[in-house]
This record gives structure tokens, C-alpha cells and sequence, in this order.
């Protein structure tokens, strides 16, 4: 079966869309079109043949407090900066019906492939961050460089990281 990731569209059918998580299967469900519509987050989807949805992310604008990052980051940065910017992955979800099969991963570096491109030739950005959801999430990050931001519940991924990633 072919899958491909594509920007979310009503042509999709999103409805029996079911990861596990009430939190993220009411995000597609509900609220992904509106935001979208509303400029405040991109939602892209792997679809199958049948342009079923069988997994998402999003990606949106975010900042982070210099204070939340590593020291040895901050002294290579402009003391100007208070708060820096990133690129939010809000949410990052797979349907049960493919869980297990790598989806996870290929959203992930989908994300990753996208947020570099856009923070080298649209906008500045100096990281990827993510909110995991549970520590199934934080597990799954860490597996792929992400590290915990102090007091925040975030991660945290360097564009320089991602780049050194796709280079390879």
C-alpha cells in the first residue's frame, strides 16, 4: 500500500482517525481544519490510496526563552535575543491501525526535513521543539536527539543538529 504526507484537506477522511489519544484524535477531528484555516498551525497527513488519514503533525511558530536553554548554546547566541525562535511540533500522532510499522519515525523526519528547509530559506529558526504528551512521547523524542528543556515539560532539537542529520 502507497502512503504519502501531504498538507491536511477536506478531501481526506479524517473521521475513524484513532491513535489512542482522546487529546490528539479531538485535535484532527475538531480543531486541525480551523487552525489551519486560521493561519495557526500547518497540519500535514499521511494518507493512504483511499486518502484516509493514518497519521499527522503540526508545525507552527514558537519562541523559547534563552533562560530554558543549555549555557553552552547561549554563549554562541546574541545577548539581544530574550527569547529565540523556533519551530513548534505541536502534535505528532499515528493511527492505530499502522502503529508499529515506522510512521512514528517517518512523520518525525518529515517534520524535521520540513522545519530545516523553512529555517534556512523562509524564516529563522534555531530549533525544532516538541511538548511530549506522556512519557511514551518523551521516549520515543529522545530516541532522535530531542533533550528535556529545564521546568518546561518541552524538547529540544538545534537546527544544527537536524541539519548534521539530513546532510548525512
Amino acid at each position: 500500500m502507497n502512503f504519502t504526507i501531504v498538507p491536511l484537506h477536506p478531501s481526506h477522511d479524517k473521521k475513524v482517525f484513532s491513535c489512542g489519544k482522546k487529546l490528539l484524535d479531538n485535535y484532527l477531528h475538531i480543531q486541525a481544519k480551523q487552525d489551519v484555516k486560521k493561519r495557526l498551525s500547518a497540519c500535514f497527513v499521511l494518507i493512504d490510496q483511499e486518502k484516509k488519514v493514518k497519521g499527522y503533525y503540526t508545525l507552527s511558530n514558537t519562541g523559547i526563552s534563552r533562560d530554558l536553554l543549555p549555557v553552552g548554546l547561549c554563549k554562541k547566541l546574541p545577548k539581544s535575543f530574550a527569547v529565540l525562535p523556533a519551530i513548534l511540533l505541536g502534535r505528532l500522532a499515528v493511527d492505530g491501525s499502522v502503529l508499529g510499522q515506522g510512521f512514528g519515525e517517518l512523520l518525525l523526519i518529515d517534520a524535521l526535513k520540513r522545519s530545516h528547509k523553512v529555517s534556512i530559506s523562509v524564516i529563522g529558526s534555531l530549533a525544532v521543539i516538541v511538548d511530549p504528551v506522556d512519557e511514551r512521547a518523551v521516549d520515543f523524542y529522545q530516541k532522535y536527539g530531542f533533550f528535556a528543556l529545564p521546568d518546561s515539560g518541552k524538547m529540544f532539537l538545534a537546527m544544527k543538529t537536524i541539519s548534521d542529520l539530513i546532510d548525512l
